[in-house]
């Protein structure tokens, strides 16, 4: 959970869990659930393990959660991920209701590619978000382009501009330099 250390706070107790489905890589390396609905076309469900938190918090955490994770309460078919409550297996085999972030079907990129076997937490440990691989350098120009106007100009030197086209983080747009959607992906996971 990229965002974890924001919300330590008003996590009440923790535990292992297991939910059915497949994960996806997204390009900036992070991992995204996806439910499965046909079998038949989109193969068996993995078993999926992760962490079931309870959370004691005002209603602005559960809405900046939603609004971190792309909800559209208005507009739902417009959402990067879905909120759905599902069924959860608990470290003693039980079954618990919990929300749980879907990510939208329609909005998963071409380039993401299926953790076969749901082994999240390995794909992780051995291939690291793209976030994790970056330089210092690399990291403090990104967040620098991240809070620019669009006006602003931010001055790069040849070789950091290269490394950043080279991973597809930002984009020339002749007089200035912008993120591309990776880059703000990236950057959203920095948060």
């Amino acid at each position: 959970m990229t965002y974890f250390k924001k919300i330590k706070e008003y996590v009440v107790e923790s535990s292992p869990a297991v939910v059915l489905g497949h994960v996806y890589r997204l390009p900036s390396g992070f991992p995204a659930f996806l439910r499965v609905h046909n079998e038949l076309i989109e193969g068996a469900p993995d078993r999926i393990e992760g962490e079931l938190l309870k959370l004691c918090a005002p209603d602005l955490v559960y809405t900046l959660l939603d609004e971190f994770h792309g909800v559209s309460a208005l507009v739902p078919e417009k959402s990067l991920h879905f909120k759905e409550k599902i069924f959860v297996q608990i470290n003693n085999g039980d079954f618990c209701e919990a929300n749980i972030y879907v990510m939208n079907r329609a909005k998963l990129p071409k380039t993401a590619a299926c953790i076969f076997g749901g082994r999240w937490r390995e794909d992780l440990n051995t291939n690291p978000a793209l976030a994790q691989t970056l330089t210092a350098r690399q990291l403090d120009y990104i967040r620098r382009l991240s809070t620019a106007s669009g006006r602003d100009i931010i001055p790069i030197d040849l070789e950091l501009y290269r490394e950043l086209i080279g991973l597809e983080l930002i984009i020339d747009k002749g007089r200035r330099l912008a993120l591309s959607r990776l880059g703000k992906e990236v950057v959203k996971g920095l948060a």
